[in-house]
């Protein structure tokens, strides 16, 4: 089956790591919006409790150089390729060709992203204009 790009558009919407569903837990009190640093701070600051639930997998050579398509088939998105690599120790695509792999679960990267991005606390209503 051909994966065109409307597919992959709408498992991304679906997906707990679409900037969009944070939405709310990124705005600020004055209704603007903050984005995440791009930086490994969060991963490298949990990167025990990530080992700590992760697997270990023997490599395949169809992921060689790609880690877009090992965080494809593990977590169907690929924005995760980088944390693949930085918890394997891998800072180049050009190095991504390893024996094993270390796999974090998902349930505990999406721990991870609900740490830092708490929900916010509810406001009450006051009044609503009809």
């Amino acid at each position: 089956m051909t994966i065109l790009i409307n597919h992959e558009t709408t498992k991304q919407l679906k997906s707990p790591f679409d900037i969009e569903r944070f939405g709310e837990r990124l705005k600020t009190v004055n209704e603007l919006f903050t984005f995440p640093n791009p930086n490994l701070g969060t991963i490298d600051k949990n990167l025990y409790y990530l080992l700590k639930y992760s697997k270990e997998i023997k490599f395949e050579q169809k992921y060689k150089f790609r880690p877009d398509y090992l965080s494809y088939d593990q977590y169907k998105t690929t924005v995760l390729w980088q944390l693949l690599m930085y918890v394997n120790n891998v800072f180049s695509t050009e190095d991504f060709n390893l024996q094993t792999v270390v796999i974090p679960s998902l349930d505990a990267i999406i721990n991870i992203i609900q740490d830092l991005y708490p929900l916010p606390e509810p406001q009450e209503l006051s009044s609503a204009n009809w």
